[in-house]
């Protein structure tokens, strides 16, 4: 399939260009691990074509990029996750980039660092994970196209809630909480992979 993301026109000017740069060079380079992803790859480029000046940004009702992160613990055994305030289910850190980020990889370790209250996260180079998922932006919807990062904590590392947060916590990486989905059982489990490999 051809990658819809070579020869890019106009974008927000500043900063702003470059994350869109960045993102775009992350996608295009990522190697996704099986078809579905690929698929979910190629959705995010294509989103990116036809949204050069705001797909980036909440502002964009067809949907726009996020970055989140798998933060695990020093031992690699646990996983940090937030009890939405809003959605009111755990999920991983993440949100929103921001014109501050100048790579979505700033925008997955700044959204992690703000959510837990952890400085000193180590974020892997590249993402694991790509998820699309649903979210209530705009009137009558949007969607959070979601590149997803994992991170380890400094050893002993002290957590404390956002005001994003109703609960935050630390679960075994086999053995998380309830109500969660199955795009953080996946991402949680290449998190692990990622760590070991």
């Amino acid at each position: 399939m051809r990658d819809p993301a070579r020869g890019r026109a106009s974008v927000r000017p500043g900063a702003s260009e470059s994350l869109y740069g960045d993102a775009v060079r992350v996608l295009t380079s990522w190697r996704a691990p099986d078809i579905g992803q690929e698929r979910v790859r190629l959705e995010f480029l294509r989103h990116l074509e036809e949204h050069p000046a705001d797909g980036m940004w909440r502002e964009c009702a067809a949907g726009h990029l996020t970055a989140s992160t798998a933060v695990l613990d020093a031992s690699r055994s646990r996983v940090l996750l937030t009890l939405h305030a809003k959605v009111k289910a755990w999920l991983q850190l993440g949100g929103h980039c921001e014109p501050g980020d100048a790579t979505l990889a700033d925008a997955a370790l700044r959204e992690a660092t703000e959510e837990s209250g952890i400085p000193g996260l180590r974020l892997l180079p590249d993402p694991v994970r790509l998820d699309r998922h649903a979210v209530g932006c705009h009137p009558g919807g949007s969607w959070h196209l979601d590149v997803q990062y994992v991170a380890i904590a400094p050893e002993g590392a002290r957590h404390a809630a956002s005001d994003e947060s109703d609960d935050l916590g630390w679960f075994p990486v086999d053995d998380l909480p309830e109500p969660t989905d199955d795009a953080v059982r996946r991402l949680v489990a290449l998190a692990g992979d990622a760590v070991r490999s």
